[in-house]
């Protein structure tokens, strides 16, 4: 009896071994990203459903303080990929640097005003004060003050813009500091169950100025030696974020599981990040690149150099999966 326990927990331990053997035996992909960020959702249920070991590979998260700390991990060779949007991907291309886009979300912001608020149009917001996440070259801004322009508004010069951190901007718009918000949509969702609501979608702002919101702003970005070596690696790390969105998109209790992470403080903020997250969705399929070229072109319009440095026309090989 004694020697068939030990048989018994030798074949344990070696079948123990051989997991851990087999799973080290699996490539890699090391990703940085923002601590906190809504792609952790889609991180934490590709890891927690091993939707990653189903696709061949092991991935490994990184946080990192903010965008800029997660572009120098990647250009450093720290890590394989990040989350950005694909115009800092087409600048960098242009700039001769080897990067890739798959990608992730077409989710954006809009301009909320509080319930109350005797705006009702950009028009209304002449000698106003508007707080806009990020800087002067938020993309959302740009697309608003170039809407704007075909309304009659300059909202540059005929508006008061205070500039903050996304929670700054969303407590200043609930609290009534400004008279407008342009934000980011997680942070939309928080302050319409707040009390704001949204006056102008970027999305339809887009639309009217002849852009496609189907369009996919955030993607993966990953290193095009990492996509040209690996090929079957970057391929898995789309299938994978495409099974974690298919998986939130339909099983309430996936997303019920994230809730600790989400930090939504009320039942209406749960239910209004978890919708924003799956309209969020891009389509599957090849990214289309002349509307992508027709987005770039408004953004060097409006943002220079500064914004897109000397990209002029969009790289060819920008979009992995095209």
């Amino acid at each position: 009896m004694i020697a068939k326990g030990l048989g018994r927990v030798l074949a344990a331990v070696i079948g123990l071994g051989l997991g851990v053997a087999q799973a080290q035996d699996l490539p890699v992909l090391k990703l940085a990203t923002l601590e906190g960020g809504t792609v952790s959702w889609e991180l934490d249920t590709i890891q927690h459903y091993g939707l990653d070991k189903a696709e061949g590979f092991a991935l490994e998260v990184m946080s990192v303080a903010g965008n800029p700390a997660s572009q120098v991990a990647l250009q450093g060779g720290e890590v394989d990929a990040i989350v950005s949007d694909w115009f800092w991907v087409a600048r960098m291309r242009a700039e001769g640097q080897d990067f890739r886009f798959i990608p992730y979300s077409k989710a954006v912001g809009g301009l909320m005003v509080g319930a109350d608020s005797p705006v009702q149009s950009l028009a209304d917001l002449k000698g106003k004060k508007v707080g806009i996440a990020g800087g002067p070259l938020d993309k959302s801004w740009l697309i608003l003050r170039a809407y704007g322009a075909t309304q009659g508004i300059d909202l540059a010069t005929e508006t008061e813009q205070v500039f903050g951190a996304p929670p700054l901007i969303m407590q200043a718009g609930l609290s009534g500091e400004v008279d407008a918000a342009i934000n980011f949509w997680h942070f939309m969702a928080k302050m319409d169950a707040g009390g704001m609501k949204t006056l102008l979608p970027v999305a339809d702002a887009a639309t009217a100025l002849g852009l496609d919101p189907e369009t996919p702003l955030l993607g993966y970005v990953i290193r095009g030696e990492v996509a040209a070596q690996h090929p079957e690696l970057a391929a898995a790390l789309a299938r994978a974020s495409r099974a974690a969105k298919e998986k939130l998109a339909t099983d309430d209790e996936a997303f019920a599981r994230l809730r600790p992470i989400m930090k939504a403080k009320t039942d209406a903020e749960f239910e209004a990040l978890k919708a924003g997250f799956i309209a969020g969705i891009p389509a599957e399929g090849p990214v289309d690149e002349a509307a992508a070229a027709r987005m770039l072109a408004l953004m060097a319009e409006l943002g220079g150099e500064e914004l897109v440095g000397p990209v002029q026309d969009l790289p060819p090989g920008t979009f992995l999966t095209n």
